[in-house]
């Protein structure tokens, strides 16, 4: 009798046996042959879930975004204070912890600023659209317990485009010596103003 193969437990299990060599090279650099050896199956079975090594990508940041959610809501109810919240937020752009899923990022940003496909393209915006709204929903909160003046609202985008921004910044130049004391020193400096007093 033929065995049923799990067809996306079987794409979710490549894609993971495929994440070390990701994160330690350049997409650039790997090939299907590469990947296919790596995950220990042969070049066709790659083939037959993917088709070619970009949507491994993209198959992996899935996974890897959806674990960081479930992790970050975890540690986002271990700390009481708003602004302990959005520094528990920020770390993801300097956290060790982190670091695999920030390299997956940047190879997913590459591709998709290279060769966007709809799909990605509807994963990027969603995934910013989520972590912006969650982002909010902390600063709402803030206001709710009457941590932050009402106006604060209106700077969450602000705040995230900004947080964003000085981590690209780190990335791609050598202008910011410590981006965890950077990203620090600025919450602590925006929340002296938008504090209830």
């Amino acid at each position: 009798m033929a065995r049923i193969v799990d067809k996306e437990q079987k794409k979710r299990d490549i894609a993971l046996a495929c994440k070390d060599m990701v994160v330690k090279n350049n997409i650039n650099t790997l090939t299907v042959s590469s990947l296919a050896k790596a995950a220990k199956v042969g070049k066709g079975t790659i083939y037959e879930y993917f088709q070619n090594k970009e949507e491994i990508v993209f198959e992996i940041i899935t996974i890897m975004m959806e674990e960081h959610r479930i992790a970050l809501t975890k540690k986002l109810e271990s700390v009481e204070s708003t602004r302990d919240k959005v520094k528990k937020f920020s770390e993801f752009f300097y956290s060790e912890e982190d670091y695999e899923l920030r390299e997956m990022y940047k190879e997913f940003t590459a591709i998709s600023l290279m060769t966007p496909t709809d799909e990605m393209i509807e994963f990027q915006s969603n995934s910013i659209s989520t972590y912006y709204e969650w982002f909010e929903s902390i600063v709402q909160e803030g206001i709710d317990k009457g941590e932050l003046i009402p106006d604060a609202i209106n700077l969450s985008r602000g705040l995230f485009v900004v947080g964003k921004g000085m981590y690209v910044t780190d990335v791609v130049s050598t202008t910011i010596y410590d981006l965890e004391e950077e990203f620090n020193l600025f919450i602590d400096s925006v929340f002296s103003l938008l504090e209830v007093k």
